[in-house]
């Protein structure tokens, strides 16, 4: 067989280029056991050029990236800090009890032993898996569709609003998904015996307050997590670019892989120390609102007081959101840079050429 007919057999897509500069020389020897056959050079395609990119940007591919790297940073980071987390929410219910955050763990240990301080964590995982592949995939996906919309002069005038509208509209629909398991792990964590996590809980929730019941705390959710998120993203991108502004001495696209990471994590981090303190009020009116049957909102003020509010287990919050905030913007943009992205921020939104 001729070499050119076995070439007619190989995918165009494996010796085509649609870059001289960004293609990359393949070498193979195909042997030919008719006879002696001289090694020919094929290339593999890149992308296109000036991307440098593995997965190009802002296509189905783009979107699937960051909702899979979003399930990743979330539902990973979440599930590692239920110890805090539960002491957290106890100490949000029972402020009598849980006085602090040693003693909190001091409590759960002796009542629970060490499964204890993981009670809950499949709600926790499930959810906030869910949660993080609507937050990071819809923001994306918003940040450019409203960056198209202001046009190439206002998306770069305009930025922050563009990152905070982004952030929202990604946030709503990301707690519809999280809604009914953050229910049942508030409910499994703070009422002992109630279930032993979601496989039980979560019919046993139904039962007693019907499906809609799983929804009871939407509006707080969304009270907490979108002034959260909004503070989350654009906090994040504003700090990046200013670090690579005024701390980093080298342009973003002349950083190693290794210090852009590093970026993102210290971004994250400040910036979730941010989202701790807007977000704490609505925290805590979840948790109390989901722990008992028929709550309202004035009970929580009337019992915990607008100062508890703010402050009943702030400090282990801002430590918990911005250890948790600054390992998500490192584990997403880790994935991101697996898959051939760059790391977020440090550049204008994107318009629409």
């Amino acid at each position: 067989m001729a070499f050119s007919d076995r070439k007619s057999l190989i995918p165009n897509y494996l010796y085509s280029t649609t870059s001289a500069n960004s293609s990359k020389n393949l070498t193979t020897a195909l042997d030919n056991h008719h006879g002696n056959m001289d090694k020919k050079n094929f290339l593999i395609a890149a992308p296109k050029e000036g991307s440098g990119y593995k997965v190009e940007m802002y296509t189905p591919a783009f979107y699937a990236a960051s909702t899979i790297g979003g399930i990743l940073s979330c539902g990973l980071t979440h599930t590692a800090v239920t110890p805090l987390d539960l002491v957290k929410c106890n100490m949000q219910i029972d402020p009598a009890k849980f006085k602090s955050i040693s003693s909190g763990f001091g409590i759960l240990l002796k009542e629970q032993g060490i499964r204890g301080l993981f009670r809950g964590w499949a709600p926790t995982f499930l959810g906030y898996s869910a949660q993080g592949a609507c937050k990071y995939g819809f923001y994306e996906y918003f940040k450019k569709y409203y960056s198209d919309l202001a046009g190439a002069e206002n998306a770069v005038k305009y930025k922050t609003l563009i990152y905070l509208a982004g952030s929202a509209s990604a946030e709503v629909i990301a707690d519809v998904a999280l809604c009914p398991f953050e229910a049942v792990k508030v409910r499994v964590q703070t009422q002992p015996g109630f279930a032993r996590g979601l496989s039980d809980g979560l019919p046993k929730f139904v039962k007693a307050e019907g499906a809609a019941g799983l929804y009871k705390g939407i509006v707080p959710l969304w009270g907490r997590q979108i002034p959260y998120t909004m503070m989350k993203f654009a906090s994040f991108e504003t700090i990046v670019e200013q670090l690579y502004k005024h701390a980093i001495p080298t342009p973003k696209d002349q950083c190693s892989n290794t210090t852009q990471l590093g970026v993102s994590f210290a971004g994250g981090y400040l910036a979730g120390i941010l989202c701790a303190v807007v977000s704490h009020p609505a925290d805590n009116l979840v948790s109390f609102l989901n722990n008992a049957k028929g709550a309202t909102v004035g009970d929580a003020v009337n019992k915990l007081g607008l100062w508890g509010l703010c402050t009943r287990g702030l400090p282990l919050r801002i430590f918990m959101i911005g250890t948790l905030t600054g390992a998500q913007w490192g584990i997403y943009d880790s994935f991101k840079v697996f898959v051939g992205l760059p790391t977020t921020g440090g550049a204008a939104p994107p318009v629409q050429k």
